[in-house]
């Protein structure tokens, strides 16, 4: 269903995303990315992200539902019967790649989401004007903004702008093709125009890149909004950079940054990150190399039983493993018993842990 802002803001981001069309028309695509969806009784065809669609592979998004089960045994369950469904969720997840199961009432589904970021004449493309920025910018490492896709809820059936639904169906052809992919990957990605016919488009996110020749390599995301890259650039310029080359003892206070020191070394990692902190600044020349904010959008496959899931050509980075300790009916950790295998007692077991590939 396609619905015509009237709002004045709605009308003012329909606008800024039709001229965004116009200043970067082509697509350069990343690959893949993963998180996990979850749909209660009586909810379809609606269906709610749990872990956030940022994991680069397929077990790592199996991992972090591992983690989810595993906590809401231990801390949510209202009884033992409860418990001991979720704990044989975990036992599953930690021995088999397991991407779709239901358990307490909640199906839970590994979903599949493809990253991407417009590009033109100026290259990949920029925050937009009208996405969401901070009035007072907080530069505050230790404080936290909101995470990305954080109660988002997928709605095959929920009314978009006009911008959108142009997006959608410019996208529902969209294939990996050329030599320089794999035939499985050809193939799966084939097969899933026919299976999962209808795109979402989820909310942007915002991630560093360094330009170069032939592109530009992403360094750090993807973050919920412009700032959070710029803060991330920023941690890079001033802390993580500096130790990484020599600048900054490994030994020196957790704390210590390049503002804190008086090496004149830092001096140009601490003008650069002034620099990025002048403003809303999406693009950062510093020691021969150019940094720039953008702006990349993750489309998901959605068919007749809902989103899409991982193909088998995906790669898998890991095996399912032991993530938590094992918990008792009651909730209570129970001591490790040393089993490598991860077969924990009667009741479940559980163990620690949650991009990019590519494609």
């Amino acid at each position: 269903m396609v619905r015509v802002p009237v709002e004045p803001v709605e009308a003012a981001v329909e606008a800024d995303a039709v001229d965004a069309v116009m200043r970067a028309g082509g697509l350069v695509v990343r690959g893949p990315l993963f998180g996990v969806a979850a749909q209660d009784s009586g909810e379809g065809p609606r269906w709610r992200v749990v872990v956030a669609v940022t994991d680069g592979c397929p077990q790592q998004a199996r991992d972090s539902l591992n983690s989810l089960l595993w906590f809401r045994a231990k801390d949510r369950a209202e009884d033992r019967a409860e418990r001991r469904a979720l704990l044989a969720a975990v036992a599953r997840l930690e021995n088999e790649r397991v991407d779709d199961l239901t358990v307490a009432g909640t199906r839970y589904r590994v979903v599949r989401a493809e990253e991407y970021a417009g590009t033109g004449p100026g290259g990949m493309e920029e925050p937009r004007p009208t996405d969401p920025e901070p009035l007072v910018p907080d530069w505050d490492r230790a404080v936290r903004g909101p995470d990305i896709d954080d109660a988002l809820v997928l709605d095959p059936d929920a009314p978009v702008a006009p911008s959108q639904a142009a997006e959608r169906l410019a996208l529902r052809g969209f294939r990996y093709t050329g030599d320089r992919f794999p035939e499985d990957v050809r193939a799966d990605s084939e097969r899933a125009v026919d299976t999962h016919p209808d795109i979402l488009v989820l909310p942007p996110t915002f991630t560093v890149v360094e330009q170069t020749p032939g592109g530009g390599t992403p360094l750090s995301g993807p973050h919920v909004s412009a700032h959070a890259a710029r803060k991330s650039l920023d941690f890079a310029l001033t802390w993580m950079w500096p130790r990484m080359r020599g600048l900054i003892p490994e030994d020196a206070d957790m704390h210590a940054d390049a503002r804190a020191l008086t090496d004149p070394e830092l001096t140009a990692y601490v003008e650069a990150a002034d620099a990025l902190r002048a403003g809303r600044v999406n693009r950062l020349e510093f020691q021969d190399s150019v940094y720039k904010i953008v702006r990349t959008r993750r489309m998901l496959r959605w068919g007749p039983d809902g989103p899409d899931g991982p193909r088998p050509s995906d790669v898998n980075s890991q095996d399912p493993t032991r993530i938590h300790p094992p918990l008792d009916e009651d909730g209570r950790v129970l001591p490790e018993t040393g089993n490598e295998n991860g077969a924990g007692n009667e009741n479940g077991t559980g163990n620690d842990n949650g991009t990019g590939t590519g494609s």
